[in-house]
């Protein structure tokens, strides 16, 4: 190793098209330690494309931790080792020189391979259309701060919104739940006054459409705050949990 370089060997999963078999592909890299991982899959396709080969397949988009499009598991981590950071965010410096790294889609049910490292998360897009909307004007300034939110409430409902939908908590869960980015969802409008109207039929709706999309079942052991980017906590899901119960009641005394 130089000064500007460290030597490291990426095996990268490749797989042509979602029926097709997947394999590891082995490239040896030399990287400069403040490239991201994903401008070190840009030099490698580069290299590919020059040389007449396929490219590897991979979703980016804002490149800045924000959008949730560039999530990869990196030696069996969603996002990679380093806590509360997104694939796009991790840089070269984090691994040592001579190291292995093993590059590989999120692996779900309801995540199924397309192409290389890229796969199928509309079952996300799916619950939250089923989410539906919230009913309030928000008209100008003035009239969008009429309704008044004590700070505790309004950072919670903003912890709750800063999930980017990256479908970490997903890959990381044994049982592919999707409970923490559902119930992020519901946490962010059920707790705050504007989205008080929908509020039942809001949780009701986006649990079914993640039933239906082949999300497993939550059984607390929590590795989806573990390895969630944004650090969304799973006291979204208790909150979603008892806001689907209480759902459950209200349309009861609706029905009687």
């Amino acid at each position: 190793m130089d000064n500007n370089h460290i030597h490291l060997t990426l095996n990268i999963w490749r797989q042509e098209t979602p029926s097709s078999k997947g394999f590891f592909e082995e490239f040896k890299q030399d990287v400069s330690p403040d490239s991201s991982l994903l401008e070190i899959l840009d030099e490698i396709n580069n290299r590919l494309e020059a040389e007449g080969k396929r490219p590897i397949a991979f979703e980016s988009d804002c490149r800045e931790g924000i959008c949730g499009t560039c999530g990869l598991v990196v030696n069996g981590n969603p996002h990679g080792p380093l806590p509360k950071t997104a694939t796009c965010q991790l840089h070269m410096r984090n691994f040592n020189d001579g190291e292995t790294l093993f590059i590989e889609p999120f692996r779900a049910t309801a995540f199924p391979i397309i192409k290389d490292l890229i796969v199928d998360r509309s079952g996300f897009d799916k619950i939250q259309q089923a989410g539906g909307f919230v009913s309030f004007n928000a008209g100008s300034a003035p009239d969008a701060n009429a309704i008044l939110i004590p700070k505790k409430i309004a950072d919670l409902a903003l912890d709750a919104a800063e999930c980017i939908g990256c479908g970490a908590c997903v890959a990381a869960c044994k049982n592919s739940s999707a409970m923490l980015f559902v119930s992020a969802k519901v946490s962010q409008f059920a707790i705050l006054p504007q989205g008080q109207p929908e509020r039942y039929e809001r949780v009701q709706a986006m649990v079914k459409v993640m039933d239906e999309n082949l999300f497993g079942s939550c059984t607390n052991t929590y590795a989806c705050e573990a390895e969630c980017p944004k650090g969304i906590s799973v006291s979204n899901i208790a909150r979603m949990n008892r806001e689907y119960i209480g759902a459950k009641f209200k349309t009861e005394e609706l029905v009687d």
